[in-house]
């Protein structure tokens, strides 16, 4: 895989930049190819996407059909007007294999074909985690132990302001969206803010594959109508990752599962690209649509970073990228925006979604004379990628520790008078003081 997306780059080198995420518990290397008119850089107003495959390393169709995919990508460039468009107007991503270490215990493993198709031999990381089951989970309270790729994983979603996204899987034939889980872990139907959305978008990729979309079931066991599903209502997972993209940044990520058997035999993965390709497509498509725009100040025209830009009656707002620029999926309809950010007034403004090409919104806000709060003002931000600690805690630690010291100081002062003002006792030590 190393050696394909090598070339890819060489062969590309205008449009591809292959750049590593960091290593796996066994040091290979978590490869990430990305494609854009101008790589690697985040161009102000343009969409970022990404599709991760192989997250479970014996789920092994994801990682080929996504190598397929690229090549096509690539391919059409100079060939094909609309992917041409696609990628001058969208910085993609593509990770074809998060576990790669599970994938080398999959590849070795020497079990019957029965057995690699349905069992888990590859599934976690080389120290036994299940990847898909490790992020941070907004129903559970206490912090859990990030695996390596995890946390290499986390770090880039933290970072890059992507829009949109899909984690690819196989055992089953279906397109999963959030919630995947629930307070009460129960297997129930879990609703998110957006869930008209991220419906339309399991559904883009269903409605495009041959047979996802059929009611007649795909694999054993499987029952899905319109080839969708709720994550927590098929069953409750925490932890996963679909849903960590979605509470803790502005991505919208769905898990698509796109091969009944995990481990299929090599002659089967060309029929798998063609059933998958137009899906692939056509979901990617998506990130160019709903409502797009800039927050800028009225004044010095400059854009906003980390402006909330919020859907009235929904309670899912997304924030503005360093250059003030931002994306909001929506499915069409009217809504009302209301854009805020500490140190300016609100502005609220009506926008009418239509089908196909996002409809643009620009916002200028006016500062209130309040303390703005940028985030390179707010929050002082510590090494390493950790967490940024808030200002007012600074500040209000600073406060304590002057408080303290002015006490101490008040003290030491009392002490020293109180011993300067007794003169008997400092005449009978000055007396002891200068015998001989």
């Amino acid at each position: 895989m190393t050696n394909i997306l090598k070339v890819f780059e060489k062969k590309y080198p205008s449009i591809t930049r292959l750049y590593p995420l960091g290593q796996s518990v066994q040091n290979r290397t978590l490869w990430v190819l990305e494609i854009s008119d101008n790589p690697g850089t985040h161009e102000p107003g343009e969409p970022e996407f990404k599709y991760i495959g192989n997250m479970h390393g014996n789920e092994v169709v994801s990682r080929e059909i996504l190598l397929h995919f690229i090549e096509y990508l690539l391919e059409g460039y100079n060939n094909d007007a609309e992917i041409r468009k696609l990628i001058n107007n969208t910085r993609i991503h593509i990770m074809p294999s998060m576990n790669p270490d599970g994938y080398e215990a999959a590849k070795t493993d020497d079990g019957s074909s029965i057995e690699r198709c349905t069992g888990v031999v590859g599934r976690p990381n080389a120290k036994g985690v299940d990847l898909n089951r490790n992020f941070p989970d907004q129903f559970e309270g206490e912090e859990k132990k990030l695996a390596k790729e995890t946390q290499l994983v986390k770090e880039w979603i933290d970072r890059v302001p992507f829009v949109m996204s899909a984690n690819l899987h196989g055992g089953s034939l279906v397109a999963n969206y959030p919630y995947d889980n629930r307070p009460d872990q129960r297997s129930l139907y879990s609703e998110s803010p957006d869930d008209d959305i991220f419906r339309a978008m399991a559904l883009t990729y269903s409605l495009n594959h041959p047979k996802m979309h059929l009611n007649t079931p795909a694999c054993q066991g499987d029952n899905f109508k319109d080839g969708i599903t709720n994550g927590a209502a098929w069953y409750s997972v925490s932890g996963g990752m679909q849903d960590y993209n979605y509470v803790n940044s502005n991505c919208f990520e769905i898990t698509v599962e796109v091969s009944c058997c995990k481990f299929p035999g090599a002659n089967t993965l060309q029929t798998f690209w063609q059933e998958n390709k137009k899906s692939l497509l056509e979901y990617l498509k998506l990130v160019q649509t709903g409502l797009k725009g800039f927050v800028k100040d009225k004044v010095s025209n400059k854009g906003i970073e980390g402006a909330e830009i919020g859907i009235v009656g929904r309670s899912h707002p997304v924030r503005s990228a360093k250059d003030g620029d931002y994306w909001r999926l929506l499915v069409p309809g009217t809504y009302h925006v209301k854009v805020h950010k500490r140190g300016y007034f609100p502005e609220t403004k009506i926008v009418k979604v239509r089908d196909g090409q996002a409809a643009s919104m620009d916002f200028f806000l006016r500062q209130n004379g309040e303390k703005r709060d940028d985030l390179q003002l707010a929050e002082v931000k510590e090494k390493n990628g950790k967490k940024p600690v808030p200002i007012s805690l600074v500040i209000g630690l600073t406060v304590v520790c002057v408080i303290s010291l002015m006490l101490a100081l008040a003290l030491v002062i009392m002490i020293v008078k109180k011993y300067r003002g007794d003169g008997n006792i400092k005449t009978e030590y000055s007396a002891i003081d200068s015998e001989p």
